[in-house]
């Protein structure tokens, strides 16, 4: 009776310190963590505009997280395998403007370009996550001379093609109402968007992904030790290969979405997201290094810098101060990150 006293409450601190410990060291926490802290803050300084209880603001600052986070899913994917593709933001421009250019000039029906519009960026994913394997260049330069490349043609080839750098009319499209419906459409009278849909459902997706299945652990094993990775039998290069698939068919998803929400498609599109989608995963505690991160927090990510996107204007800010909030939330996200992972490893 005595020993049974005596270890029950020993072991009930133990399973406590467990929970905790897990808790902390959880690489989403932190962008949780900001993001409410990021939504109180507007809450006070935009009281205004009723931040809290308007559903139109809420409308406003999921339109602008779904566009960085449906992207910055794949993207925290990759990162965790150890890879980056700064063609992200690119895609999205060259999408929509293949889109708009089969829909509007080739005379296709919406749906069947759409086909091709996807098939097209899982192409562009696998050049560039076969280049990288292949030559062993870093992603860093790999993709970026793929954003340089489209960036040109982006230009260059649409005004080639269409005698301006902009396609219009896309609504003009055969099946462009019941694609604009599923993509691109409001669900309720506050203008909250089916884009919203999209980007919750993704990262279910990823989420699952990364936890629950054996692709998941080769992402992890991959950016983690790759030389390791494949000493176990983890085909890292299909991998890395399948990771820049998935980033740059989601990011043709994107343009799909921009197109037809749009109804027209500027070649500059796109351009510079790349960085926010990056941004997005960072805040969410993926590691530059690979081998650590979430698709949980990468959403937290997209939602903290819609809020702050929508909320400087809101709180009638000057919205030149926006790239700064945006670099502020990097750098304290990260280091609140750094420092909720070394607490938890001491408490262990």
């Amino acid at each position: 009776m005595a020993e049974s006293v005596a270890t029950t409450p020993h072991d009930e601190r133990l399973v406590r310190v467990g929970l905790l410990t897990r808790f902390l060291t959880r690489p989403d926490i932190g962008a949780l963590i900001g993001a409410v802290g990021v939504f109180l803050a507007f809450a006070y300084f935009a009281r205004a505009v009723n931040w809290i209880g308007d559903p139109g603001i809420a409308a406003g600052w999921t339109d602008q997280a779904a566009q960085y986070g449906i992207v910055a899913v794949p993207v925290a994917l990759l990162m965790i395998g150890g890879e980056f593709d700064l063609a992200a933001g690119v895609m999205i421009g060259s999408s929509g403007l293949l889109l708009g250019y089969l829909a509007t000039h080739a005379n296709m029906n919406i749906w069947p370009a759409m086909v091709l519009v996807l098939l097209f960026g899982l192409a562009i994913g696998f050049i560039n996550g076969l280049t990288v394997v292949k030559t062993r260049l870093p992603s860093f330069i790999v993709t970026l001379a793929t954003f340089f490349v489209l960036q040109g043609v982006n230009a260059a080839g649409t005004l080639k093609l269409t005698g301006q750098t902009a396609i219009q009319n896309i609504d003009s499209a055969s099946g462009f109402n019941s694609a604009h419906s599923f993509f691109a459409s409001d669900l309720t009278s506050y203008s909250f968007k089916v884009k919203v849909l999209w980007w919750i459902g993704l990262t279910i997706v990823g989420a699952w992904l990364l936890a629950k299945t054996r692709f998941g652990n080769w992402i992890y094993s991959a950016g983690g030790d790759p030389t390791a990775a494949r000493n176990v039998g983890v085909p890292v290069a299909r991998t890395k290969i399948a990771l820049f698939m998935m980033t740059s068919v989601t990011a043709s998803l994107m343009g799909i979405i921009e197109a037809l929400e749009l109804r027209s498609m500027q070649s500059q599109e796109g351009i510079g997201l790349e960085f926010i989608f990056i941004i997005c995963a960072v805040v969410g505690g993926c590691l530059l290094t690979g081998g650590y991160g979430s698709v949980i927090g990468a959403f937290f990510g997209a939602a903290m810098l819609g809020m702050v996107q929508l909320g400087i204007i809101d709180a009638q800010w000057d919205s030149n101060w926006t790239y700064t909030f945006q670099g502020a939330i990097l750098f304290a996200a990260v280091m609140l990150n750094t420092l909720v992972r070394t607490r938890a490893q001491k408490a262990r």
